[in-house]
């Protein structure tokens, strides 16, 4: 009996091997034809995989979530049962409430039989990227050929609502997810590089040449504080950072991970591409096997 229980341990192992070897190659790989766990995907637009076409069936359309999403790649080659309710736009409020017409609050996903959660979020909380790209644009266009007129209009201004909101929101949903879904190992990605550390960026990212560095901070904060509240809450936190460096949104196509504001080749930009998506897999897959 212990050598029968040896090999299945062993071919387990040599199996999820090849499902990442598959994954980060491109080929593709036979999911587990058992019926596999339990699987719940959370979050916003960068948990939807939004832009990346096809529309997973069945979605809501304002939900823009992709077939072709990191949780649904995971789902098919380990063999998973998904039901992934990430949408684009989502805070750690839509949690806890309907975001659309014909969708249900979030965590309402969540049974005591999920075994594994992921998800991506706090982005969106208030309005950090979004308000924050808009504003930089906007400093730019007011006051043309400063090196950093967004750093020097807003300050500190927009990261500190991070610290004072979003933080202490990541850690109370963090820790809904575990009280609904007990049994669950629950991984929470970091957010892949928008744009490089120093640089222009111009025309893909409309922003002051001196502004690149300072929304990179900022993302960088979020990132830390999904950081901070993962171990918080004995979540695993799947860093992005460090993988998707020279990946951002200036790069050329090919190269880049994230599209631009400009010229980008899908649908929803300042959003991971299909390769992106395939890159928060790997990670994702790598976080599981660990």
């Amino acid at each position: 009996m212990r050598v029968k229980a040896g090999v299945r341990r062993f071919m387990v192992i040599v199996g999820a091997a090849a499902v990442v070897t598959g994954i980060a190659s491109g080929a593709s790989a036979t999911a587990d034809p058992g019926p596999g766990l339990e699987y719940v995907n959370l979050g916003d637009s960068f948990s939807a995989g939004s832009g990346v076409s096809p529309i997973a069936p069945g979605q809501p359309f304002q939900c823009w979530q992709s077939e072709q999403n990191f949780s649904h790649l995971v789902a098919a080659r380990l063999g998973y049962r998904l039901t992934d309710v990430s949408c684009g736009g989502a805070k750690t409020e839509d949690f806890y409430r309907a975001q659309y017409a014909g969708t249900r609050p979030q965590l309402e996903a969540l049974t005591p039989t999920t075994e594994l959660v992921t998800l991506m979020i706090g982005g969106n909380n208030n309005d950090t990227f979004g308000g924050a790209m808009a504003k930089c644009i906007g400093a730019m266009v007011s006051h043309p050929g400063a090196v950093d007129p967004c750093r020097t209009q807003y300050g500190d201004s927009l990261a500190e609502p991070i610290a004072t909101q979003t933080y202490p929101a990541l850690v109370t949903a963090l820790r809904d997810i575990h009280a609904k879904a007990p049994r669950a190992r629950v991984l929470i990605a970091g957010y892949p590089w928008l744009l490089p550390a120093s640089g222009g960026c111009l025309p893909q990212m409309p922003i002051a040449e001196g502004d690149v560095g300072y929304l990179r901070d900022l993302q960088a904060t979020l990132n830390e504080a999904i950081e901070r509240a993962a171990a918080e809450t004995d979540s695993t936190y799947v860093d992005m950072s460090r993988v998707s460096e020279g990946r951002d949104g200036c790069k050329p196509v090919g190269q880049r991970w994230v599209e631009p504001m400009i010229f980008a080749t899908q649908p929803v930009p300042v959003h991971p591409n299909a390769e992106g998506e395939r890159a928060l897999a790997n990670q994702m897959m790598a976080a599981i096997r660990q």
